[in-house]
């Protein structure tokens, strides 16, 4: 008997199905991530060397300006540049070989930030890198901190693309300003779609606001215990359906 013809097929989800799924995710999951990014971010910056754990362009413009004037180079935060590149292009990897796509795509790499998270919550609670911002404990939770947010960005760009993104907030602020003046001006609106996108932005925006507010208090309150807070808010993401 062929091999072949005891091979059980996994179910595959219905395309109608499927749709419903991402679209579901689309709308509830961006203000979620939004909020981890901004935690993550105020988090890793007040605790790990003042390096941008969410937002890479900040490590760039500090690295330009390093080399520019000839001051000191923070080699973690140059290191956090290429980290997030491999750690984009793992996700990349990741989703190639599992064969996921959309909602359970989305699903993977969520488990994926959720446990590099855990990771710097480990990391940080067993070493307090606090202590020592610019030591070897700090430069490695930088990386897994780092790697977390990649998965995250890398999500919405190959599993949930119709999603705003949480890595954008200068493009998010400019659309919500946009969308607020064409809301109010008399003549006619220069953007399509300015209300919906005006829906889009703004809990966006509130999300990373509150998620940096809240980062930092919680590190004034909870020291390194503070990344229990985005590793809550990245498991919780896991379940949203």
């Amino acid at each position: 008997m062929a091999t072949r013809g005891l091979m059980v097929e996994q179910p595959r989800r219905p395309p109608a199905d499927e749709g419903v799924a991402v679209s579901r995710m689309e709308q509830r999951l961006p203000m979620l991530l939004s909020v981890i990014a901004g935690m993550v971010d105020v988090t890793g910056f007040l605790t790990l060397g003042n390096i941008f754990t969410a937002h890479i362009t900040g490590n760039i413009v500090a690295l330009a300006a390093a080399l520019g004037r000839g001051g000191p180079l923070n080699v973690t935060q140059a290191l956090a540049i290429p980290m997030f590149m491999i750690a984009v292009a793992a996700s990349w990897l990741l989703a190639r070989v599992s064969g996921r796509r959309g909602a359970d795509l989305a699903r993977l790499l969520l488990w994926a930030q959720c446990l590099l998270l855990v990771g710097v919550l480990t990391m940080c609670v067993l070493t307090n890198p606090s202590t020592h911002p610019h030591g070897v404990e700090a430069g490695v939770a930088v990386m897994i901190a780092v790697s977390a947010m990649a998965c995250q960005y890398t999500l919405f760009r190959i599993a949930l693309p119709d999603a705003v993104s949480t890595a954008v907030m200068t493009g998010n602020l400019t659309n919500t300003v946009l969308s607020l003046v064409d809301a109010v001006s008399s003549t006619k609106v220069l953007m399509e779609h300015s209300a919906g996108t005006l829906r889009q932005s703004v809990p966006i925006l509130v999300g990373f606001v509150v998620g940096c507010g809240v980062g930092a208090a919680s590190v004034s309150v909870l020291g390194e215990w503070a990344w229990s807070l985005p590793c809550v808010l990245a498991g919780a993401a896991v379940v949203v359906r």
